[in-house]
């Protein structure tokens, strides 16, 4: 029996793992008002031409560990270093504000608890879930159409009958001065493409995959596209919902906007569903942080351990290390304000991501560049509209918060330094993973 997963598996990587980065959204955004539903559509249009860009990398160049190999194929082995390190990095930070997430739509069953209590059950989470990613790719990744149904459907129910509530009253008026709402749209659009953020992961598990030319470009773009139809719709719902001064403070929106439509308890099953979306996007996450460490070592970018895998094909040291690295993330970044938490976390780790999707968009225009045969305008356009929309975001992102996220990027230095002799011999020796030629040279 194939070990490999197809096409319901990667859509479910690549919805779960945005749906969970964005279930606490409606708050942060509620203080913007109709300027965040504006941020909605800006960022749904970006990430959607943005994971078309990266469904076409991956069909030139299916490989394990996602936005380092293709880096590789362009900028050769030391920029691959420093993307793939960079990448499996903010893979972690992302873990956090998801497990964080996760725990803050239990409040509603569990009720207001200590601090350490809350860092207990993050810590319980990530443990469990990196326990269930080393029985491997297929265990972990396996799905079905009824458990995506599940996941989203309760979720979107929600805001759809919320519609039907939707007193305009309530959502917060744009007061922002003319000065000023160049720095409040940069907030928004950080804040609505964290709700994206994902969307690539699923491309570090290409090696595993049946047909990546078939399946992920159809996997990657509808599930992007049924992912920002559901978020502007959440967000239209529970902001007319609900006041916003009462939803910036909401640690679980979903479930308050299921309290005030529907009564009762119902909005513990919603807060139960809204919990189990996050896990799903730590153990999407959590995939791909191990696929992405066993991709950069099969091409001899790290120490080999990180490659040892055990009887079900996990990275078993690349798992591990990547848990024993979110733990303290998960400490460090605790909070008593949890807004307060997880935008910080957002702005961080939406930068960070973007550095890696301005080199990735760059070795997509090196490569379509280079081929011997012509290339379609389209593609042209894909390559350049999702390069400008990266630089747009970063340029007017404040200084300081570039100048945090470049210390991820070197932070890899040290083992680079150490590293650096074994890369000039593996690239002497051509000893990197050769991408499967019929699928390079007749991608469309």
């Amino acid at each position: 029996m194939s070990r490999k997963i197809g096409f319901w598996s990667v859509f479910q990587l690549v919805t779960v793992s945005q749906f969970g980065s964005g279930l606490l959204l409606p708050a942060n955004l509620a203080p913007y008002g109709t300027l965040g539903l504006k941020g909605w559509v800006l960022s749904s249009i970006g990430a959607m031409i943005l994971a078309l860009m990266f469904a076409l990398l991956c069909i030139r160049y299916p490989r394990t560990g996602g936005p380092h190999a293709y880096v590789h194929e362009a900028f050769g082995p030391s920029a691959a270093f420093f993307t793939g390190w960079t990448y499996w990095i903010i893979s972690w930070i992302s873990t956090t504000a998801i497990i964080t997430s996760a725990v803050a739509y239990l409040t509603p069953l569990i009720g207001e608890q200590s601090m350490a209590f809350e860092m207990c059950l993050e810590f319980f989470i990530i443990i469990a879930v990196t326990a269930v990613n080393l029985k491997g790719v297929y265990r972990a990744g396996k799905t079905n159409l009824l458990v995506i149904a599940f996941k989203i459907i309760p979720l979107l129910m929600v805001p759809v009958i919320a519609l039907f509530f939707f007193e305009k009253g309530n959502i917060t008026p744009v007061n922002i001065a003319p000065d000023e709402m160049g720095s409040a749209l940069n907030n928004v659009m950080l804040l609505t493409l964290w709700g994206f953020i994902g969307f690539e992961s699923a491309t570090t598990t290409a090696g595993d995959v049946k047909d990546p030319a078939r399946i992920f470009p159809k996997a990657m773009v509808l599930g992007t596209l049924l992912v920002a139809v559901v978020y502007f719709i959440s967000s239209i719902g529970i902001m007319g919902v609900i006041p916003g001064a009462i939803l910036a403070n909401s640690e679980s929106p979903y479930a308050d906007a299921a309290k005030v439509i529907f009564g009762g308890h119902w909005h513990v099953l919603i807060s139960l569903i809204a919990c189990f979306v996050c896990i799903s996007a730590v153990n999407a996450w959590t995939l791909a942080s191990g696929q992405i460490a066993l991709g950069i070592t099969k091409d001899r970018l790290m120490p080999r351990f990180f490659a040892k895998t055990n009887k079900h094909g996990a990275p078993v040291f690349a798992l591990i290390f990547s848990c024993i690295g979110t733990l303290p993330l998960i400490y460090f970044t605790h909070s008593d304000n949890l807004a307060q938490k997880v935008n910080t976390i957002i702005d961080l780790s939406v930068t960070s991501f973007l550095f890696v999707y301005v080199i990735c968009c760059m070795s997509f225009l090196k490569m379509i560049w280079q081929q011997k045969r012509s290339v379609r305008d389209w593609q042209w356009y894909c390559g350049f509209f999702s390069l400008a929309f990266c630089l747009w975001i970063m340029a007017s992102t404040p200084l300081k918060t570039l100048v945090i996220c470049s210390l991820f990027v070197f932070s890899g230095l040290p083992i680079y330094l150490i590293r650096r002799k074994k890369l000039k011999v593996a690239l002497a020796e051509n000893l990197f993973q050769p991408a499967p030629s019929t699928l390079a040279s007749d991608a469309p």
